[in-house]
């Protein structure tokens, strides 16, 4: 296991980067979105009931795991949280068959008032922004009802690693791979699923990488500024150790797990 100790991290940038990138995020995110699927079909995999009286989950952004988890389980009361205030909208768009009484609330998980008598608590591709991790998933479990669920979806260390190999990355504080897991957890919980697969996409132009992580906000840690001279050097060094058949790569790796309260 490696250094856990927490680093510090500037919520002030992170969220006014996904601030930024809030309109472009839904429709640029294919890889979150398709995390938010499998993760809400990893929660099914193992077992979990067709319907939660009361659920959370924090970092919803534009609603793509809300969307899965309303479609796919019957949710009674569902409160919904993210760090920037704008993502209320995504209240407007949960979909799914019935009627959900869902509000929002603003901030960072590790302070919000919580709830206590929870069945579901769900987040995807938020984790890695939280500092102390075991500090968080201690106090999530001893929200949820015995028996009561954890899905949730970070990345592993090999994330954007060809940005990290440049120095052109701004790591989040907590990368995490699967094996890594089970020590985060409180004893409270069973780690009943953990999965680590790596998707690539790939770029013609260092831009075109560089405009989908800003209108992703997945780089909100960052503090680079770019000129003309800067990007040219910066393609030509990211070409000439990770270039392949004309397209820059860009690894995800997205791990995914779901948990339950001991009875």
């Amino acid at each position: 296991m490696k250094d856990m100790t927490p680093p510090q991290l500037d919520q002030s940038r992170v969220r006014q980067s996904f601030r930024r990138g809030l309109q472009s995020y839904h429709r640029t995110a294919s890889v979150q979105a398709d995390i938010a699927a499998r993760l809400a079909e990893l929660l099914q995999a193992q077992g979990a009931p067709g319907q939660f009286e009361a659920a959370l989950e924090f970092g919803c952004g534009t609603g793509h795991l809300t969307r899965q988890l309303v479609q796919r389980f019957g949710v009674g009361s569902l409160l919904l949280n993210d760090l920037v205030p704008e993502a209320a909208s995504a209240l407007q768009e949960t979909g799914g068959a019935a009627p959900v009484q869902a509000r929002f609330q603003a901030g960072p998980v590790e302070s919000l008032p919580l709830p206590h008598g929870l069945d579901l608590i769900a987040s995807a591709s938020t984790v890695q922004w939280i500092p102390d991790l075991p500090a968080l998933t201690a106090r999530l479990a001893a929200r949820l009802n015995p028996g009561g669920w954890l899905a949730l979806s970070g990345f592993g260390r090999s994330q954007f690693r060809e940005l990290a190999a440049l120095g052109s990355a701004a790591a989040a504080p907590s990368y995490l791979d699967a094996g890594e897991w089970r020590a985060v957890l409180p004893q409270s919980l069973d780690l009943l699923a953990v999965t680590q697969t790596p998707v690539v996409l790939e770029f013609d132009t260092a831009l075109a990488l560089l405009k989908h992580l800003r209108q992703t906000g997945v780089n909100g840690h960052a503090q680079q500024s770019w000129s003309r001279r800067h990007l040219r050097d910066f393609e030509d060094a990211y070409r000439a150790r990770f270039g392949c058949d004309g397209k820059l790569p860009l690894t995800y790796d997205p791990v995914l797990l779901v948990a339950r309260r001991r009875a």
